[in-house]
């Protein structure tokens, strides 16, 4: 090679490196965007390095896009097998989308190059017990016979001990002074009783259980309904949303669009409120399921931990029941269709082929069910492989079609955090909406929620910032091993 040709080699490399270094400062900073990008034009320059994939797999864990992070990892060991960090990254990749199994994999690898390492023995010997206690669970819900936790339960003999002076149901029923007064004991960071608990869950799992997959319902010309995007634990962003648009109410109609819990830490009071208001309007509250209402996110997110820290183990699996209830799609005046997620990955899908979904089961890796709580839209047409490794990508195109198809105006989902709260795209087509503002205390973005009229269904936007909560940070309850990984 010509001296030349090398300096110039040499010169790029270098170039390269400076961009790697810029793009940790913005890591450093938590602007990952820029970080991806910074990291991305390192990679164009010189896509040998294996540090660059490593370095942009973090920045994507950060970012929730599991997906592209797996890739960068799996990228990044095979640029250079003795990188052991390429090995952790997959692991965490792996794990944030509950591939416990492909995890522990990675884990082993490092044990074995790494045998003094207690910190991989740590994580290994963690991911080991969550792959036993995985193959457990699936060996007893494989048992035809699997009972449902209501019938082991014994509400009425629960006693509700003399110094209990929290929220009572009255004959076991949620009334209006009920949740007004649930509301303040949670801002006042107290517990509600688990007798309550445990009534309120019994019978909302009763009145999601009558429900269509797809619930349909008609405004009348007169009528508005708030709609409200993932919450994830934010109780007292929540309690922001009713104090500025006014407590639920037949005249004050609410849609939550999933993402009830997991990453906030006062999950257990978003969602026990939220099913309250479901039982007290139970035609005028509306819930859907997002992909955070699943056993795999909840046991990696914080819920699981959270439900095992304020109640018990058995509580957590009657949670569990409840959310295979919730409905997938929510479709008014037969014009704005609403889901967690978005479209699918096959064209032809109607409202019909929502309708017939058996939603009562954690969701599968594919199809419609996976697909209304998982895809996410792009900005170029046609579909791709998801950012998050699950489900799809879906164009402009798609969304014209489908719409075009189910005679419908627009869509509205959720699922990704918009510095604004929300944002519109597709040509007007694809609306998203998120209601937890600050998301995870970092990200800086505004929640919004939508008001839409029946008299033209054209969607109101109204934003607001985050509140201040109590000393207890984002993912205080979540699996040990992912908050590591993300580290």
């Amino acid at each position: 090679m010509a001296e030349g040709e090398r300096a110039g080699g040499a010169g790029i490399l270098d170039k390269a490196e400076v961009l790697k270094t810029k793009a940790n400062d913005y890591f450093k900073v938590k602007d990952y965007d820029n970080a991806i990008k910074f990291y991305c034009d390192a990679i164009e320059l010189n896509p040998e390095n294996a540090v660059y994939y490593g370095n942009r797999s973090l920045a994507y864990l950060r970012t929730e896009c599991y997906g592209y992070a797996l890739s960068d990892a799996t990228k990044a060991i095979e640029l250079d097998k003795k990188y052991i960090k390429g090995y952790y990254r997959r692991a965490t990749s792996n794990m944030a989308l509950g591939k416990f199994k492909a995890a522990l994999r990675d884990y082993e690898t490092v044990v074995k190059v790494k045998p003094n390492d207690k910190d991989a023995k740590l994580k290994y010997q963690e991911c080991n017990k969550i792959v036993k206690q995985k193959a457990f669970e699936r060996a007893i819900a494989s048992d035809e016979h699997k009972r449902s936790v209501v019938d082991s339960l014994d509400i009425e003999s629960m006693t509700i001990e003399d110094e209990y002076i929290g929220p009572k149901m009255e004959d076991g029923k949620v009334t209006v002074q009920f949740m007004t007064d649930l509301m303040q004991w949670y801002k006042d960071q107290k517990k509600l009783h688990r007798k309550f608990a445990y009534q309120i869950l019994v019978q909302t799992k009763d009145v999601f259980a009558k429900l269509p997959s797809l619930v349909e319902t008609v405004m009348e010309e007169t009528d508005k309904i708030t709609i409200c995007g993932d919450t994830h634990g934010q109780f007292y962003d929540m309690m922001n949303i009713f104090d500025l648009n006014g407590l639920p109410s037949e005249n004050n109609p609410y849609i939550f669009n999933g993402d009830f819990v997991d990453r906030g830490s006062f999950s257990v009071e978003v969602i026990l409120t939220l099913f309250g208001f479901k039982l007290l309007y139970p035609s005028h509250f509306h819930l859907l399921r997002g992909n955070h209402e699943t056993d795999n996110m909840n046991q990696i997110y914080g819920f699981e931990g959270e439900v095992k820290a304020k109640y018990t183990a058995q509580m957590f699996e009657l949670f569990s029941e409840v959310f295979q209830w919730l409905p997938l799609a929510h479709c008014i005046n037969g014009k704005v269709l609403i889901m967690h997620g978005g479209l699918f990955s096959d064209d032809g899908i109607t409202l019909d082929d929502i309708r017939k979904i058996e939603r009562n089961r954690q969701p599968p890796d594919s199809g419609p069910m996976c697909d209304l709580l998982w895809s996410d839209p792009q900005l170029q047409n046609g579909r791709s492989i998801s950012k998050r490794g699950v489900s799809c990508q879906f164009g402009p195109d798609v969304t014209s079609k489908f719409l075009e198809e189910n005679h419908l105006d627009y869509i509205i989902r959720s699922h990704e955090v918009k510095p604004e709260g929300y944002e519109v795209t597709h040509n007007g087509k694809c609306i998203t909406v998120f209601s937890a503002p600050n998301y995870c205390d970092q990200m800086g973005n505004k929640g919004a929620y939508i008001h839409l009229c029946g008299s033209d269904l054209k969607p109101q936007f109204h934003q607001f910032p985050a509140v201040p909560h109590p000393n207890v940070k984002p993912m205080a309850y979540a699996n040990s091993l992912l908050q590591m990984g993300m580290m």
